[in-house]
């Protein structure tokens, strides 16, 4: 077939696309960018929504500091007795130990647990509140 050889001799050998190799740059490039995102995210997510209790319990100090003295005196106690079911524990003896503290069994948060139906003057509730900001200021929940 004369007619077909010159046709036929235009056309060159089959030719295999070059080997890529065991690794190719751009998906190692998409799986190193996809883990990247996915670590950016997981570190991200938990200090969103870090410490609520802390930061209820700080907001609910920050709302009893308007209050007068009496009822300045009760939102303390509430919030005390709120801070320890929160955390898990019972009563005043339970944030102590909890908390690594004496605030409550001889500090002045003795005022808030022992104390808070005693009869006589109102007591300091400076020392109180200043020393609750510091507790809730270590919490870690």
């Amino acid at each position: 077939m004369p007619c077909c050889e010159a046709a036929l001799s235009g056309l060159r050998g089959l030719h295999a696309p070059p080997d890529p190799g065991l690794v190719r740059p751009e998906v190692l490039a998409a799986i190193a960018l996809g883990l990247a995102l996915a670590g950016l995210a997981a570190w991200l997510r938990p200090r969103r929504g870090a410490h609520p209790i802390r930061r209820a319990a700080l907001a609910e100090l920050a709302a009893a500091r308007a209050l007068p003295p009496p009822e300045r005196r009760v939102a303390l106690a509430r919030l005390s007795r709120r801070l320890a079911r929160s955390l898990g524990v019972e009563g005043p003896a339970g944030l102590d130990a909890r908390l690594r503290t004496d605030f409550f069994g001889h500090g002045p948060g003795r005022a808030l647990a022992d104390d808070l139906y005693a009869p006589g003057p109102t007591p300091d509730l400076a020392a109180v509140e200043a020393g609750l900001a510091r507790l809730l200021a270590r919490l870690r929940a």
